[in-house]
């Protein structure tokens, strides 16, 4: 997701976007350390995904 999506959704949006985002990121990770992902890379981008997640609800607090 990209900054510009961010910044036009509600404060609300955002944390339901977080909390579905945080649930894909453990079960990423957790599908990881059973067997290794085709794409790791997916983990990196979801978390740092997260973090504009955070970003731009603390700046819309």
């Amino acid at each position: 997701m990209k900054q510009a999506e961010i910044r036009n959704l509600s404060a609300e949006d955002i944390q339901a976007k977080l909390t579905e985002a945080r649930a894909e990121f453990s079960k990423m990770k957790m599908a990881h350390k059973i067997s290794p992902l085709e794409n790791p890379i997916q983990i990196r981008d979801l978390r740092k995904t997260i973090a504009r997640l955070n970003t731009e609800l603390t700046n819309k607090q």
